[in-house]
């Protein structure tokens, strides 16, 4: 059984590695400086421990993440479910895993015409098309095959990085100066991690019934203890290239954590660093599309009736489609959304393991994803660039507005709303 729990939660790591697993560390440690510990400390309280969480909070369910949002409404379930598969999904996740294995592996040692990038993505897609068709087999091609290659491959890099480079850590930037913890917090709601859990919990879960565990507690249990196994290494790999960034900081400017990387990576090997760099970025992206590929499929099978395999090819399409606009385009786009749909997934996972206080009410889970909403839609829409003063002028005054961290106090004080309608039903509707 241990050895099942490894493989299933090395799978577990090489799901959740992917493209902003790999830029956004270094960026942090780039920018943050001497005040880096603290910032990656709130960066892994986003990036591994919420996803751990979430994880271990489908084994509670018996389906998949539908099953936490009904809890709110079946509407609700419905919607909030499916846009948050279409996001990790074809929409943001699975082009941007693309795009960033182009530009990081295969952009250095070519052009970086659409042509190129044409050829790349048609490659790829194919590859994750070929793995995703057939779930029942990802946890060995994945835990077994393809994360050693990629943990023998971060290994080098990162012992490199603590030996070879020597560069004096800079002061922290305007943005890490005066809250590192929080600003690292809310930065890593960019790995998107969170809420591809929800889709990945149920990949773990079968995983185990598929090795003979059936009863509740046994999965609990299995599921937290593969989810810890993908946690230390995530954990350890946060840390090591994020500090990697603190150590390039005093090198120059970079536009991002990938530009950071390439520079460390040719800085200490030279030539080999490229490639070396490219295997890891291509092995990671690789891993996450596939796993992100199987969750959607699985997902919009039980929710539609349609065949698995033409929701896999459907979402392989759409996903090698919107690749092809070029990262710079996802980005652009996916930021917006992820602002508003984070917080309401924290309040969700978080309620998940809070509801034996209020016997899993739905008022109490309707009062705190609805002021977390309203809040997370404000976030969003300004980050889109709408601009919105009268609403701002009082958005201002929430408590840790400025650290991001607005919906906060609104999402405790829905559910005590909630609480407190549970408590006197005659102030609220019946169920």
């Amino acid at each position: 059984m241990k050895k099942d729990t490894l493989t299933v939660g090395f799978m577990l790591f090489a799901l959740f590695f992917g493209a902003g697993n790999l830029i956004y560390p270094p960026t942090l440690g780039d920018e943050s400086g001497t005040s880096y510990w603290a910032a990656i400390v709130g960066f892994v309280l986003t990036g591994v421990g919420l996803p751990i969480l979430a994880v271990t909070a489908i084994s509670f369910v018996k389906n998949d993440a539908r099953e936490l949002a009904d809890r709110v409404h079946p509407l609700f379930g419905a919607i909030f479910t499916s846009v948050v598969y279409l996001a990790i999904g074809p929409f943001f996740g699975v082009p941007r895993a693309a795009t960033v294995a182009f530009e990081m592996s295969m952009e250095p040692f070519t052009s970086a015409s659409p042509f190129i990038l044409f050829l790349f993505t048609t490659f790829f897609f194919l590859l994750v098309y070929f793995i995703s068709m057939n779930p029942s087999k990802m946890v060995d091609r994945v835990g077994q095959l393809l994360t050693p290659f990629l943990l023998f491959a971060i290994v080098i890099l990162c012992v490199g990085g603590f030996m070879l480079l020597n560069n004096d850590v800079q002061s922290p930037s305007e943005k890490y100066a005066e809250s590192p913890l929080f600003t690292g917090f809310v930065e890593g709601y960019l790995t998107m991690d969170a809420i591809a859990a929800l889709a990945f919990g149920i990949i773990v879960v079968n995983a185990f019934k598929d090795r003979g565990i059936t009863s509740r507690n046994a999965l609990i249990q299995s599921t937290l203890k593969a989810g810890l196994v993908a946690g230390i290494g995530l954990v350890s790999v946060y840390a090591s290239i994020g500090w990697i960034g603190t150590k390039m900081g005093a090198s120059g400017n970079f536009s991002n954590g990938g530009d950071i990387l390439s520079s460390a990576a040719n800085t200490m090997f030279g030539n080999f660093g490229a490639i070396l760099l490219g295997i890891i970025v291509a092995l990671a992206c690789l891993t996450t599309s596939v796993g992100l590929v199987v969750a959607c499929g699985q997902f919009f099978h039980r929710l539609t009736g349609f065949s698995y395999h033409w929701i896999v090819a459907l979402v392989t399409i759409v996903s090698y489609l919107i690749a092809n606009q070029g990262l710079n385009t996802i980005i652009s786009v996916s930021v917006p959304v992820l602002t508003f749909l984070y917080p309401i997934a924290i309040v969700l996972i978080l309620l998940t393991f809070l509801q034996p206080l209020f016997d899993g009410n739905a008022y109490v889970y309707r009062g705190a994803i609805l002021m977390t909403g309203f809040i997370s839609l404000y976030d969003g829409l300004t980050e889109y660039g709408i601009s919105m003063p009268a609403v701002t002028s009082v958005m201002e005054h929430l408590p840790f507005f400025s650290l991001g961290l607005g919906w906060l106090v609104p999402a405790v004080l829905g559910g005590l709303i909630g609480w407190f309608l549970k408590r006197n039903p005659a102030l609220s509707y019946s169920k």
